[in-house]
């Protein structure tokens, strides 16, 4: 416990010198400059369907975060277009590459480090900012660092939280989107432990089908928001609304997710009713999937929170990020469990801003920070990692 004590110290003193210390970079960036300021990083990010360019400093500033959306593209597909998305990428990344600046208000030659999207994502869409990234450090002769995508959103709090509530290691995350439900340890910037992950579909993906059984449109924020904004509609502009029982959470007592079971009840509901839904009964089943959804996530923390404290590790902290955390609803659910869970000290829950929680460059930026800082940079010839477990950061 000694040895993790001090390495957990040592992490907590790196997170304050991110806060506020103002750097010396490496040497180029020194021939260029006289005395010290802020390190500035240019992120990419292209892993799905947003195409995201991003200007961060070391001193916590996001100067621009451009995210161009595809929704429009994909929604006839019911999903992601690989293909459709890969193309759009490549109309997009520039215009966001220069727009991101033009907002920073800063010149390529100001920039003292690119950082990409290394993985996991979707392989041809992840290429097209890590060819951007690449050519543009080389070109330039600028460091180069390729990102864990799950790792910038389990760290995006460390950017956002006010200075004096930034959460400490060892601190619980909760990474809920499209691609992955995962309940992680973070031990350090590079050290994450999986205790829980789905069995079968994220929840981000049970609630984009969902959206689209009750034949939802997609809107600009996508079939997600597009629930949860139906879910708020306000009983008095409705019929009365019917009575749904609750669905269960799977697998009680065990840690780990199943968000296709629940999908699939509803499923089975819609066809077992023999009139289309009226807009009061989508509105019910709605209301009864995200209950549904959102109790798993506090049961299954509650659960993890619980088997950490009988093997003796002090968790203070919970971050909630991805992009299904920008839910309302879910977040309030999260709140009011942690503030009923019996414990010897109060579990403070952190949540990224809602722009910050869905696919950005600000986050990929912001990841990278600490390896500028210590001055590990990857080479041009860096490879991508389609499929990349967060627990395996340090070995490749």
């Amino acid at each position: 416990m000694p040895i993790l004590e001090r390495g957990l110290r040592r992490q907590n003193v790196l997170l304050r010198a991110l806060r506020d210390v103002h750097l010396t970079a490496h040497k180029t960036f020194r021939a260029h400059t006289s005395g010290t300021r802020t390190f500035t990083v240019l992120g990419f990010e292209s892993s799905a369907d947003d195409t995201c360019a991003a200007v961060v400093t070391s001193s916590r500033q996001i100067l621009s975060n451009v995210v161009v959306k595809q929704h429009d593209l994909h929604e006839g597909f019911g999903g992601i277009h690989p293909f459709v998305a890969i193309e759009a990428h490549q109309r997009n990344m520039p215009g966001a590459v220069r727009t991101a600046l033009e907002q920073a208000n800063i010149r390529i030659h100001d920039v003292d480090g690119i950082a990409f999207t290394r993985g996991p994502g979707i392989g041809g869409c992840l290429s097209v900012g890590s060819n951007a990234a690449k050519s543009l450090a080389a070109a330039l002769n600028k460091p180069l660092v390729g990102v864990h995508h799950m790792q910038a959103h389990a760290l995006t709090p460390l950017l956002t939280t006010p200075t004096a509530d930034l959460p400490q290691f060892p601190f619980l995350t909760l990474l809920i989107s499209g691609g992955h439900t995962l309940l992680l340890l973070a031990s350090s910037l590079t050290s994450f432990q999986i205790l829980a992950t789905t069995a079968d579909a994220s929840i981000g993906r049970a609630f984009d089908k969902v959206a689209r059984a009750l034949g939802l449109s997609w809107g600009t924020r996508g079939p997600g928001a597009a629930l949860e904004e139906l879910c708020r509609m306000n009983n008095e502009e409705l019929e009365p609304l019917p009575d749904i029982q609750p669905f269960s959470v799977p697998m009680p007592g065990k840690l780990a997710f199943s968000f296709a079971s629940l999908q699939s009840s509803v499923d089975r509901y819609i066809s077992l009713t023999e009139e289309p839904l009226s807009t009061s009964h989508k509105v019910a089943l709605a209301r009864a999937f995200q209950t549904a959804a959102s109790r798993q996530l506090c049961a299954k923390l509650i659960l993890g929170l619980q088997k950490l404290e009988l093997k003796g590790v002090k968790v203070r902290d919970v971050v909630v990020s991805g992009g299904v955390a920008s839910n309302v609803f879910l977040r309030e659910r999260l709140l009011a469990t942690l503030d009923g869970y019996d414990s010897d000290e109060r579990i403070s829950l952190h949540f990224p801003p809602p722009e910050l929680c869905t696919d950005n460059a600000a986050m990929i930026a912001w990841a990278s920070m600490h390896r500028f800082i210590g001055g590990d940079y990857d080479d041009y010839t860096v490879d991508l990692r389609a499929k990349w477990s967060i627990e395996e950061i340090r070995r490749v």
